[in-house]
């Protein structure tokens, strides 16, 4: 490799590589390959690196006597000069150091771009997924077969597993349709509006370790989860009173359509299920 072709060459055998990785990514993937890319770019970074500040920058130590701080203007003349040589080595033009520096930014922008690329394999952030359902205001509650359910449909103790219509297959959206004794229950404070004619709506999915809570007690008003025995108390806005569940159950706010049908009034105002990261008030 020629002395002063050097830098040009090893920066342009990195862009080359980060190229090849990008389509290489962009393709799939391939692990053998990405390594030995990867080895190409970095390797072609640090040799440029090495020869090009072996060429461009000045070299060896430099002293001089202290002299007078203040400078004549002749001084400053001479310094001035001096900078914009930079003690670069006879023969070595601008064109040439400006040619290597693109080739310096092309490459880091390569690379910088080519290491973004992995992080898709991690797939999208779950963050705000995890705080949604399919729930929307005004959509009706169906059965698992999509029936819509009407307002007298259950008798006092009955519930039933609800989803929104055209989501029976939402694995974070199964809702217990629950019909309340109205002389017992106890809705949470500023929930009164969240039941519709003795029906209450919770998530069927336990907030332990997310197992589907479809054992009910009318007698007791109480739910249990099958798999650690959380149980949580209907009338007393699903609150766990064993078992360990720390959280209630989320509650859906639900009304009556004009057509006799129960509808959801909008999403749960938390997440459902058991807590993750970064969730406000989870710990």
């Amino acid at each position: 490799m020629h002395r002063t072709k050097a830098p040009q060459i090893a920066f342009g055998i990195t862009i080359l590589a980060g190229l090849g990785l990008l389509v290489l990514y962009a393709a799939g993937g391939h692990p053998q390959f990405e390594g030995l890319l990867w080895f190409y770019a970095l390797a072609g970074l640090g040799v440029g690196i090495i020869t090009g500040a072996n060429r461009y920058l000045p070299q060896g130590r430099s002293e001089e006597e202290r002299h007078p701080l203040a400078s004549s203007e002749e001084t400053i003349a001479a310094a001035k000069a001096d900078l914009r040589r930079a003690d670069l080595p006879e023969g070595a033009p601008d064109k040439e150091r400006r040619t290597v520096l693109r080739l310096l930014g092309g490459a880091v922008a390569v690379l910088g771009t080519a290491v973004m690329f992995p992080i898709r394999s991690l797939g999208p952030d779950p963050s705000e997924d995890l705080r949604r359902t399919a729930f929307v205001k005004g959509v009706r509650l169906v059965t698992v077969d999509g029936r819509p359910i009407t307002r007298d449909q259950l008798e006092v103790g009955e519930v039933v597993t609800a989803f929104p219509e055209g989501h029976t297959k939402a694995a974070d959206s199964p809702t217990l349709l629950i019909r309340y004794d109205e002389e017992r229950f106890l809705p949470a404070g500023g929930r009164a509006g969240w039941v519709a004619e003795g029906l209450v709506a919770y998530s069927k999915i336990c907030t332990h370790a997310a197992c589907g809570v479809g054992l009910y007690q009318s007698v007791s008003g109480l739910l249990l989860c099958p798999c650690h025995q959380s149980t949580f108390d209907v009338n007393n806005a699903a609150r766990p009173t064993f078992g360990p569940a720390t959280r209630a159950l989320p509650q859906l706010s639900i009304a009556i359509d004009s057509d006799g049908f129960v509808v959801a009034q909008g999403d749960y105002d938390e997440p459902v299920g058991p807590g993750y990261w970064n969730r406000p008030g989870d710990s």
